[in-house]
């Protein structure tokens, strides 16, 4: 079975099969993917997936309404948890990005709504032939990151949002070899007929 070059490890593989560019519309796990992404910055994926679960646990299943609460003190403890990247710029930033992702919420009915009107509400096939014909970033993504930085977003570069983008969906940057391409590829031509017929 072909995957794509980045999943070979055995630690990928779930992920890659079953979530890699899924298009999400849930509000909790686009926080959820805001929050990872951003603790990923200067780290393989590798070592966040592996500290998933644990970041479920310390941050109250990823509810930014509970994350935008958390004291000092809250961010201390996150501070001495091993299951997490450790890092302070980064728990401060997960509080700060709850926040702003609330703001966000109340502005536009929900952060799905806003995120993806970036790509017009229809996730981009990237048909890319091999791994080196994906890019770091896009002016979508480069856009994007802008917009959320004047929301008051902390750790969101475009390279960060270009992987978010891949892993929630707003991009399909399967390789076109990859057996997972062209099965997201049918749900989104899907999903558009169903919208342009309920439309």
């Amino acid at each position: 079975m072909k995957r794509c070059d980045w999943s070979q490890k055995e630690v990928n593989i779930p992920y890659h099969d079953e979530e890699w560019g899924v298009p999400v519309h849930d509000d909790n796990r686009l926080f959820e993917f805001l929050i990872l992404e951003g603790a990923q910055a200067g780290l393989s994926w590798d070592t966040i997936l592996v500290k998933r679960e644990n970041y479920r646990k310390a941050y109250d299943n990823f509810d930014p309404a509970k994350v935008a609460k958390y004291t000092d003190a809250k961010c201390a403890k996150l501070l001495e948890n091993p299951g997490i990247v450790r890092n302070r710029l980064k728990v401060a930033a997960s509080v700060q990005n709850a926040k702003a992702f609330l703001a966000v919420q109340k502005e536009f009915g929900s952060f799905d709504k806003y995120i993806w009107s970036f790509v017009d509400g229809k996730p981009i096939d990237g048909k890319r032939m091999l791994h080196g014909d994906v890019p770091a970033k896009t002016e979508i993504s480069d856009a994007m990151s802008k917009d959320l930085k004047k929301r008051g977003f902390k750790f969101v570069g475009s390279t960060i949002m270009y992987a978010f983008m891949q892993a929630t969906g707003m991009v399909n940057d399967h390789l076109v070899t990859c057996f997972r391409y062209e099965d997201i590829a049918r749900e989104t031509r899907e999903t558009r007929e169903s919208a342009r017929k309920a439309g």
